[in-house]
Order: structure tokens, then sequence, then C-alpha cells
């Protein structure tokens, strides 16, 4: 690839929805990467449906999905012209598994394609589509359905994605695939994985262009390793640092936590740029760049630009409900924002970013009232039963089940319902009986200074357009 072909600034593909399609678009348009969120699409398209689907918008999608069938059952399943009633739960979509029923995988692929499809409407930029490589499950049937609408680039992290190359690859020809699953306890000779057969849902269909794969490191190891070889080998990467939002890299060696209970990270964690340049890939990085200063560092480091995520994510285009956006403009403005990079909180095990805003579960008092549950489930790890078997566990679940289920009490401390509590973030949230929503959670990055000179250029209510000219504007 010729770096003057690609973009120069690469919006990051934030939370579940915050990313939007519409701010992806609005990106994109502009003729940088947008890049759209593709955490839990499933679960926000039967929402937005059942919700009647404000502007018809998930209507159009769905209308140009190239099996109608399928389209058509999903609507048939979830679309209420005429909203859910006041304090109506929204009905449940089908949770991941190794064996996946077909409703699952129709409402997964139709998911992506329907966020891919508008992200890309109306323009001729590229779009981009972003994976938490945690979320195995859910991974064939998302890159599926993302490539049917002509998704440019697909970018991955939380995890080592060694595997996706050679998905992208094989589903580009509607082949057959088997993603490899991490099961804790398994056996050395046991093989789990979730497959996916195209032709399942599309007989008789043309080639796929096959996006260019972008792979999230946290460390110039890491992208030396998945660089070494053509199996691995990724079309570049997006090098983050522990200051950006939403999840982080453990610091190297044993974990110390500081005076507030926060990794502490040091010079081993430090961004080699220079050995990252050295793996012969184009490179963008991440966190703590959303200005010009830090664009033209790093380009001098050999980068291809930068991804920036907080400053789009507290923009008008933003997928996040207004009110907390707003929020956390006013609290930033006041020099009363923190934001905590709790090791604890996400079911994942790796430290993630958690704005202090009362009412959101970050509040301890809102976090001890809320019921445990494990309902939507994305972040379930699988582990081998005793006797046999996959099942599934998430130390956000009541502690008696984590227990029961071979985790511990200890680890299920202070961690948080990530997939409820994002999902509230962007006023979708489930409605529970006895007139309890739940309860919001928010993620950004950790360095806000941007906010003052973008408020100089563009108001406290700025735009994605603005966020690019104050990344792409000298001073």
């Amino acid at each position: 690839m010729r770096h003057a072909d690609l973009p120069v600034v690469i919006q990051g593909g934030m939370g579940v929805g915050v990313s939007s399609w519409q701010l992806a678009r609005t990106v994109s348009a502009a003729g940088q990467l947008g890049v759209v969120s593709g955490v839990a699409l499933d679960t926000l398209l039967a929402r937005r449906l059942q919700l009647g689907d404000p502007g018809g918008h998930l209507r159009r999608a769905l209308a140009a999905f190239p099996a109608p069938q399928v389209a058509e059952r999903v609507l048939d399943r979830y679309f209420r012209p005429e909203g859910l009633p006041q304090g109506r739960p929204f009905r449940p979509v089908p949770r991941l598994s190794l064996r996946p029923r077909p409703q699952a995988v129709e409402l997964t692929v139709a998911a992506n394609f329907a966020e891919v499809f508008l992200a890309k409407e109306g323009h001729g930029g590229v779009v981009g589509i972003n994976y938490l490589e945690k979320i195995q499950l859910a991974t064939p049937s998302s890159l599926y359905g993302a490539m049917l609408a002509g998704v440019d680039y697909v970018l991955m992290g939380a995890g080592l994605p060694t595997e996706i190359p050679g998905l992208l690859d094989a589903l580009a020809r509607h082949l057959p695939v088997e993603l490899p699953v991490a099961v804790e306890g398994a056996d050395a000779a046991e093989r789990h994985t979730v497959r996916l057969d195209p032709r399942e849902l599309l007989p008789d269909h043309p080639p796929l262009r096959r996006p260019r794969f972008l792979a999230v490191v946290s460390s110039a190891s890491l992208a030396g390793y998945l660089a070494r070889s053509e199996r691995t080998r990724p079309d570049g990467f997006v090098v983050e640092s522990a200051t950006a939002g939403g999840h982080s890299a453990r610091p190297r060696g044993r974990m110390a936590l500081d005076a507030g209970g926060e990794p502490v990270y040091g010079e081993r964690d430090a961004l080699d740029l220079a050995k990252v340049a050295a793996c012969g890939l184009p490179f963008w990085v991440a966190g703590g760049q959303a200005g010009p200063r830090p664009l033209a560092l790093a380009r001098a480091a050999g980068a291809v630009g930068v991804q920036v995520g907080s400053a789009f994510a507290l923009c008008r285009e933003s997928g996040m409900a207004g009110s907390l956006r707003q929020r956390l403009l006013r609290d930033a403005a006041a020099g009363v924002l923190a934001v905590r990079n709790d090791p604890g909180a996400s079911p994942t095990g790796f430290p993630f970013k958690v704005a202090q805003l009362a009412g959101t579960v970050a509040d301890p008092q809102v976090y001890a009232a809320r019921p445990r549950r494990c309902d939507l489930s994305y972040l379930r790890t699988p582990y081998r039963k005793p006797g046999g078997g996959v099942g599934f566990r998430c130390p956000a679940e009541p502690v008696d089940d984590f227990v029961r289920k071979g985790g511990s009490a200890e680890q299920a401390v202070g961690s948080r319902c990530l997939c409820n509590g994002l999902t509230a973030t962007i006023a979708l949230g489930q409605r529970r009986s006895g007139d309890y929503d739940e309860p919001p959670l928010v993620t950004i990055g950790q360095e806000l200074e941007f906010l003052a000179g973008l408020r100089q250029r563009a108001g406290d209510d700025f735009s994605a357009l603005d966020v690019l000219h104050h990344l792409l504007t000298q001073e």
C-alpha cells in the first residue's frame, strides 16, 4: 500500500454504538477513515427495530440486503411500527454460542451489513468496522455481514488476531470457515471452533472484495509477532497507548497499582514506534493524539497518521446519549471530570477506562443497587466443564453462579456488566421489571487536553468536521 492512498486520520471504533454509522459516514465523506463499532450490532438492530426504526434507515438498509428472505425474517421478528409501549422490555436476541442457531447467524450478518451500508451510503469514501478479538463467537458472522456491505477496513484489538487475515481471504470467496475459540481449562488436544458456511445464506453470490485488515496492538513486540508470518500478517497496525479509552493492555511484567488503584505503566510499556516502523507495514498511532502536534510527531516517526477516539465520541454525530455527552463536556471544562483506568471493571480482565459520573455504574451506590445479571453475554468466557463439554461464565454475573462454574469470588469483586452498561450509554438500555432501567457506563480516554483548543475553534457543541479541522490544520 502506498501511504499517499491511505487516510491520515482514523476515527476510532468506540464502545457499543458510540461510533455510529452517522459519525462514520461524516468522517468518511470528508476523506478520512470513518469506523463503526462492530460490537453487539445484533442487539442494536433488534432494539432499534422494536422502537419503530425512526427515519426508516434500518429498513432501507435491510431492503438492500442480498438475501431478502433473511431480511424479511429479521423484520418479522423484531420490527414494531408503533414502537414499544412505555416500560416494556426489549425482546432478547439469541446469545452467542459455539453452535449458533440460524436465526442468530442471520441477525448478526444482517446487523453488520446494515451498519456498514448506512455508513457508506451517499459518498465514495472508505469505511471501517472495529471488533474485539475477545468476542470470537460473533466474528465470522459479523465479518461476513460487513463484507457483504463492502466494508473497506477491518480493525481488531483486545487480543491477538492471528486468524483474521485467513478468515477474510476465505469469506471473500464465500468459503466455509472455522475460527478457533479459546476455552479455559481445555486440554491441549481439544479443538473448539465456531463455524460459518456463507453458502447457507447466499448459495450463489459473486466474490467479495477483501477489506484491508488493521491489527490494534499495544507494543512493537506484538506488531513484530503478527508481521513475521504471511498467515498472521495484517495490512497495517494501529498502535495504541494505555491512555486511550475503552480497554487497555495490562502493564508488562508484574501488575502494580498506584495509590488510586490504577495500573502503573513504566518504560517497558512505552510505544517504540521505530520498531513498529521496522515491520514495514503502515501504522497509525492512537491514544492522546487529538491535535495537530501529535499528528505531526506521529508522521515524523514514520506513521501514516493517527487514530482519534475521544474527540469524536464527544462530537454531535456520536452515538452517545446527548445528556451524557454534555455532562462529560461540562465536567471536563470545569476540570472535575475523572476517568479511572479500572483494573477490575471489565469481565475480560483488561483494565478499562470508566468516566466517574454520578448516576452511572461508576457510582458505587448505583453499582451496588444494580442486580447482577448476564443476559447480553458478549464477554462471557467459554470454559471446560469438569465432566466435559463447554460452559460459559462471566465475573459480572451473580457471584454464586460464577463461583459454581469455577470462578473465584475475588475475581467478581468490582466487575461491571459492560454489555448492559455500554448499551445504556447510547440510550438503548434494557427496561427491567419494577420500573428499573439499566444504568449507563461511560468510557472515554484519559487525555482530554485537546478540548480547550477544540472549543476555542468550534465552541461547546462541535461536529465531527470540526474535529477533523482541528486535527488537520496546523497551529
